[in-house]
């Protein structure tokens, strides 16, 4: 059978295995998805390239983290990619608090978007898209998807600032994350995304 057939358990089985063909084609099936998930985090476009190989670098020497038994194997690889640009946010917060602060009259550092008005432009257009199809969700549906991916807070740090039980705050940003699907269905597929 050709790897691109295979379902992904049994090509991560085989990545457990290295096979480096299993693994290439788990890479050309998911880069897209991971790289877009770490861009959208980070906001930076080289940034989210080395977070996005960082998880596939990640898959190809501890595979076995992936268990088949608690839930499909994409949802898992886009929550890695997720965690793992977290991380690199904090990781800056954290550098830049350590830094020397500018000289009077220094000139302010460089806005990487500003250099570029058309992507500014598209991911403008984008984040209204997600604002708005946000905005549609039940209040207790949207709180903790924004404490999650603006605020960057885990699903336990979510829980305990809104009092709630993890498994609640889980299955309100399940239900929410599958509206939101269906809401940006279009425009996501429109954009490239599979």
């Amino acid at each position: 059978m050709i790897e691109a057939e295979l379902s992904d358990d049994l090509l991560v089985e085989r990545v457990g295995r290295r096979d480096e063909s299993a693994f290439q084609t788990l890479y050309d099936r998911y880069a897209d998805f991971v790289y877009s998930v770490a861009l959208r985090v980070l906001s930076d476009e080289a940034g989210a390239q080395d977070v996005a190989q960082d998880v596939f670098i990640r898959l190809w020497h501890n595979s076995e983290r992936f268990d088949p038994n608690r839930g499909r194997f994409l949802p898992w690889l886009l929550s890695v990619a997720r965690n793992r640009a977290l991380d690199e946010v904090r990781s800056r917060g954290r550098r830049r608090t350590h830094e020397l602060a500018p000289l009077d009259g220094a000139d302010d550092p460089v806005d990487q978007r500003a250099e570029d008005p058309a992507a500014a432009a598209v991911s403008s257009a984008e984040r209204r898209e997600i604002l708005a199809a946000l905005q549609t969700l039940p209040h207790e549906q949207r709180q903790p998807i924004e404490l999650a991916y603006f605020g960057g807070l885990t699903q336990q740090e979510i829980a305990e600032r809104l009092s709630a039980p993890l498994g609640t705050v889980k299955t309100r940003i399940r239900l929410g994350m599958r509206k939101l699907r269906v809401a940006l269905g279009n425009e996501l597929g429109s954009a490239g995304v599979r």
